[in-house]
């Protein structure tokens, strides 16, 4: 009998969400996703500290400040990481730009652009990459100037419709909407309550964004992220790409019980409506309280990660 991975692997790409290139290599995902946090996390485990040595070693240092060097070798760690999975995986890696960039367009353009460049050099070419940007207005009107330059976005910490819509808008690659951080932020502000797999909130609203998107005709692809457990990921099976944990992939390796289809692109049965102005995607922002504090916990979870790496590597240098 074929396991619940290899049935969902029949509907669904599965991704790696995972910085650590053993689990990659062991798991055979098609793509493989990684942010900050998970950056900082393979970046002082022992094993890649040649990894990280090598990428500190090829920052050219004439003339740049103590930060500049130290950002610019986290670019190079970011890079030496990427070219470690795409050996690994025959679909992309999404590389993430810095947290603190969230807010602005350009800054977060001129990062992307510059990631592109030292994967380019490194003979990583963007067809292999998705450029992680958090959906904030600004991030995704970055994405907007990025996807038409070219450069695929991946478009993360989606918790609400307004940021997915605007996103689909944008011609965005793909999305990212969360799961489990959407289920976290309602069993905190609901006690009590008992959230199944076909109630869990997280899998309602990736659930409605796929179902909005292919009635309307949005190529952008839906990925489902931040699982809590393997409920959530049944639950939405047939979706475009899950994005999940070595762990939670393992436990779906070990089960053998039978994964029906959840979710199917039935075609585009309605037109569009108009694009979402920036005046009503903050109003809609502004009305889902939920949505409005898990996308500010998670640029801030992430700039502190980013943070935290920066000591480690200025602490090298």
């Amino acid at each position: 009998m074929s396991t619940a991975l290899e049935q969902l692997r029949s509907m669904t790409t599965v991704v790696a969400d995972t910085g650590d290139i053993a689990a990659i290599e062991r798991l055979n995902p098609i793509d493989a996703t990684t942010n900050p946090s998970l950056i900082l996390k393979a970046a002082t485990m022992p094993e890649y500290a040649d990894l990280v040595k090598a990428a500190i070693g090829r920052v050219d240092r004439a003339d740049k400040s103590d930060a500049q060097i130290v950002e610019d070798a986290i670019d190079q760690i970011a890079v030496g990481f990427g070219q470690q999975i795409v050996a690994l995986v025959p679909g992309r890696v999404s590389i993430e730009v810095d947290a603190r960039l969230s807010y602005d367009t350009d800054a977060t353009i001129a990062k992307a652009r510059r990631i592109v460049a030292l994967f380019d050099a490194a003979g990583v070419d963007k067809s292999r990459l998705l450029i992680k940007i958090a959906a904030t207005w600004e991030g995704i009107r970055a994405a907007e100037v990025l996807e038409k330059d070219g450069i695929n976005c991946n478009l993360t910490l989606i918790f609400g419709f307004a940021q997915a819509r605007a996103c689909a808008e944008a011609g965005a690659f793909l999305i990212s909407p969360f799961v489990g951080r959407i289920l976290d932020w309602f069993k905190k502000t609901n006690p009590g309550t008992e959230y199944t797999a076909e109630t869990d909130p997280g899998v309602v609203s990736v659930t409605s964004i796929y179902n909005w998107f292919k009635t309307h005709g949005y190529p952008t692809v839906v990925m489902g992220a931040s699982f809590r457990n393997t409920g959530e990921i049944k639950s939405l099976a047939g979706c475009d790409r899950l994005t999940i944990s070595p762990a939670l992939l393992d436990e779906l390796a070990a089960d053998t019980g039978d994964l029906p289809r959840m979710l199917e692109d039935k075609g585009a049965t309605a037109d569009r409506p108009a694009a979402l102005t920036e005046a009503a995607f903050r109003w809609d922002m502004n009305e889902d309280a939920m949505a409005t504090e898990k996308l500010a916990e998670g640029i801030r979870g992430f700039a502190r990660d980013s943070e935290k790496l920066e000591k480690i590597i200025a602490d090298m240098i």
